[in-house]
């Protein structure tokens, strides 16, 4: 787990959930969180192309993997700037 993991899965076990800004880059050959932007949005390549929703359930998917929760994708279904709601189980 890379130190931007776990300080996400800390807020998320102080607050009980986060929003999360996301700059999605589809097609990629793994899925993971990059890192952070200047802006405070989170730079995450997905392994799975952009159409018909795959990529966004690929995104849920491993984000959902990674911090054990429920994700909800709040906006940005056809756009690569997304904004997901990751709430603790």
């Amino acid at each position: 787990m890379t130190p931007l993991e776990d300080l996400l899965r800390r807020r998320l076990e102080t607050a009980g959930s986060l929003t999360l800004e996301i700059r999605a880059r589809p097609g990629a050959r793994a899925t993971r969180l990059v890192g952070e932007m200047a802006d405070g949005s989170l730079k995450m390549d997905v392994a799975a192309a952009p159409e018909d929703g795959k990529a966004n359930v690929e995104l849920a998917r491993f984000l959902a993997a990674l911090f054990g929760a429920n994700v909800e994708l709040l906006s940005g279904q056809t756009s690569r700037l997304k904004r997901v709601r990751v709430s603790a189980v």
